[in-house]
């Protein structure tokens, strides 16, 4: 006796735009370019007055729905996206980054044999014109639990496809660094979680002011301190920056 087919599982994949009419299309055109059509596209628009959203009708008959409102923030907006979601995963693209390749999607759901709750992958740093800069920094480790993220967000938000029924909702106290608080919750909440061995996504190296850094480093020490302790975190706090005084230094002789 033959098994089973294993039905296809869908996937809801999510962009999040605000005013980014230079990067939307290349975010838009790596999803809808997909080899694997077993998922719906969403995106979230908060608003925006530049040409994003002629860029948005311009696909809109490949995407399933869109909507473009005002927003109290990033993760107000992704949480109106996974209320919208009606996939058995969710995978966040957002404006200017890129799913790796048309044939991810399909790599990503055929490369285990049980279908996990949360599969990851490496990430491809890119620049504004989609320049590829290299892997990212910080490697997926072999391994993924929920204590891996002490040592950082090891896997980037964006090379994540996670099961609907453990994407919890953002919690929108933290306004720079709840996509860290996210993925320590929803990776818990999992019960099996697999490397796919696959490179998922291209994220675009953006810079952040000054004040959102200071910001989303108090954030994530809060973060960081909630789930791992005081003593850890204030350790780990202080490698991290022991590291970053030093490569600042070596710099500045070059």
């Amino acid at each position: 006796m033959t098994d089973p087919v294993k039905p296809l599982p869908y996937i809801s994949v999510i962009t999040i735009v605000f005013n980014n009419a230079d990067q939307i299309e290349k975010t838009i055109l790596s999803v809808i370019s997909q080899t694997y059509r077993n998922l719906e596209y969403i995106i979230i628009d908060g608003g925006s007055s530049d040409g994003t959203l002629e860029i948005i009708k311009k696909y809109a008959d490949r995407i399933t729905q869109w909507i473009s409102e005002p927003d109290k923030g990033l993760y107000d907006a992704m949480n109106k996206g996974l209320n919208l979601a009606s996939g058995d995963y969710v995978w966040f693209i957002n404006s200017g980054d890129q799913i790796y390749a048309a044939d991810t999607a399909e790599k990503v759901v055929s490369c285990a044999g049980m279908l996990p709750d949360i599969f990851y992958g490496g990430t491809m740093i890119i620049d504004a014109a989609g320049k590829e800069i290299g892997d990212r920094r910080l490697k997926p480790p072999k391994r993924l639990g929920w204590k891996s993220f002490r040592k950082g967000m090891l896997v980037c938000h964006q090379s994540l496809v996670v099961r609907r029924s453990v994407a919890v909702a953002y919690d929108l106290t933290y306004r720079i660094a709840s996509d860290i608080d996210w993925v320590i919750r929803v990776t818990r909440k999992a019960d099996s979680i697999h490397n796919t061995g696959l490179v998922l996504s291209r994220f675009m190296e953006g810079g952040l002011s000054r004040t959102k850094v200071i910001k989303g480093l108090k954030e994530r020490f809060v973060i960081m301190r909630h789930y791992y302790g005081f003593i850890p975190t204030v350790l780990r706090h202080f490698i991290f920056g022991t590291r970053l005084v030093s490569f600042y230094l070596r710099y500045r002789r070059i």
